[in-house]
């Protein structure tokens, strides 16, 4: 069989599979300090905290720590801190002339930048640090000591589980498959996965009516499909032709060819979702200083529930322009251009220079209005599926942000491993063709 001779091929090779080997290691430890509750509090008294968790938006934050948020963990904020940081500093890269500067100056501009997110990381947890002490002051009733010595070494506690997280994920990186930060993520997600599944198998057979196995039998052909959307936006190249003139060097011809500009449909990939999240988390907060009673608890009904039609409203808006945003950012058409034409290349039918970077500009609008509708619609799909009487834990792999990470990281860790495999002229993953990461490029 194909699957058994490729685990073959995988064992084969040596320094593949001490990587394989040295990923579950550190996957095996982040789990085991995921259970691991702060010092000093009952873990009996957690029920309140687990219902808080079990929806809304804390349920993001449950499933992006693999649980660790709602048992009190010493790993309990994860590494969204640094996910944050890592966006601001992103931002500042584009925004800032200094950071510009740094990011230029190659491996130590990098180093640089790298010093000062995890700066921000700490900065961040300092401040999430004790508004989470705060929340789970509220929900576990007593459960938890209220001196401000707790305090004080929970936060440090806290703080320091998540920048042991960002290091396992940077030794996955450095270490193991690749990709450390993003299966971490992903290692978060799947270990609420199972659970979710027999909760929503267990719903649907309990169903009085009857029809509860073909209904779970449906659902789980619709999240099939939902998965196979998911990997088209991932993957999802406009490639645009590009010509390279002939060039003679000595004795030598070089170019000639014709090649492809791969421009992706989905070029911020889960940006906008992140992005959109953090600013629907703004009316959690603010409402209730700037209403009372009843009118905050109905503003916040209508913009913090996961499952009303304002939120999910305001919520597709904001991931379109995000799109928008993020792909204006990241993608430099004037740099392209100048690239191609100083490598002797051009776009046929269009003159080099400044008509090349309009064009690709042209492209892209084009391009990323169906992909950033496309990446709406998969965020709010979780809101559908509870239309249709989806538990909320199952109802949350149907879309947005968990499914996206889950579909992109397996696709990059999956090129990573065919490539080691092509290297040792091994065959791939697959018997045609070959798999691509969320860089829409295949592993050769």
């Amino acid at each position: 069989m194909k699957v058994i001779e490729t685990i073959k091929n995988i064992w084969k090779i040596e320094e593949l599979r001490t990587r394989i080997f040295i990923t579950i290691l550190f996957v095996l430890i982040y789990r085991f300090g995921s259970y691991i509750v702060l010092p000093g509090i009952n873990p009996e008294g957690l029920s309140d905290l687990e219902k808080q968790t079990s929806e809304g938006l804390m349920s993001l934050l449950d499933m992006f720590s693999g649980g660790a948020f709602s048992n009190a963990s010493i790993f309990a904020l994860g590494i969204m801190p640094y996910i944050s940081a890592s966006i601001v500093i992103q931002l500042l890269t584009i925004a800032v002339p200094s950071f510009q500067k740094m990011q230029r100056e190659g491996e130590s501009g990098r180093r640089k930048i790298t010093q000062y997110t995890r700066y921000l990381t700490v900065l961040i947890l300092l401040l999430q640090g004790p508004s989470y002490l705060i929340n789970l002051s509220i929900q576990t009733a007593g459960a938890m000591p209220s001196d401000w010595w707790f305090n004080v070494s929970s936060t440090i506690i806290l703080c320091g589980g998540s920048m042991f997280v960002m290091w396992l994920g940077e030794r996955i990186t450095d270490k193991g498959v690749g990709n450390g930060i993003s299966f971490i993520i992903l290692v978060g997600i799947i270990a609420r996965f199972p659970s979710a599944v027999m909760q929503e198998f267990a719903f649907c057979l309990s169903d009085n009516e009857g029809g509860g196995l073909i209904k779970f039998m449906l659902e789980i052909v619709f999240f099939l499909v939902v998965i196979g959307a998911s990997v088209l936006l991932v993957q999802g190249v406009r490639r645009v032709p590009v010509q390279y003139a002939k060039q003679m060097v000595g004795n030598k011809q070089y170019g000639g060819a014709r090649q492809y500009l791969p421009l992706k449909v989905n070029a911020a990939n889960v940006m906008p979702i992140i992005f959109a999240q953090a600013i629907m988390f703004i009316p959690m907060m603010v409402a209730p200083a700037l209403f009372k009673g009843g009118e905050a608890e109905g503003i916040l009904g209508r913009l913090t529930s996961p499952d009303g039609l304002w939120y999910n409203l305001v919520f597709a808006l904001l991931i379109i322009l995000f799109t928008y945003f993020y792909t204006a950012i990241t993608i430099n058409p004037n740099q392209m251009a100048e690239d191609m034409k100083r490598n002797g290349g051009f776009i046929p039918g269009v003159k080099a220079g400044s008509a090349t970077a309009e064009y690709i500009d042209l492209i892209m609008s084009r391009i990323t209005l169906p992909g950033s509708v496309f990446l709406a619609v998969i965020a709010v799909l979780p809101a559908i599926a509870r239309l249709f009487d989806i538990k909320m834990s199952f109802a949350q792999f149907f879309g947005g942000t968990s499914l996206l990470i889950m579909v992109g990281v397996v696709l990059d860790t999956l090129q990573q491993v065919e490539s080691h495999l092509l290297m040792r002229h091994y065959d791939g993953l697959l018997k045609s063709g070959r798999i691509k990461g969320r860089s829409g490029v295949s592993a050769y």
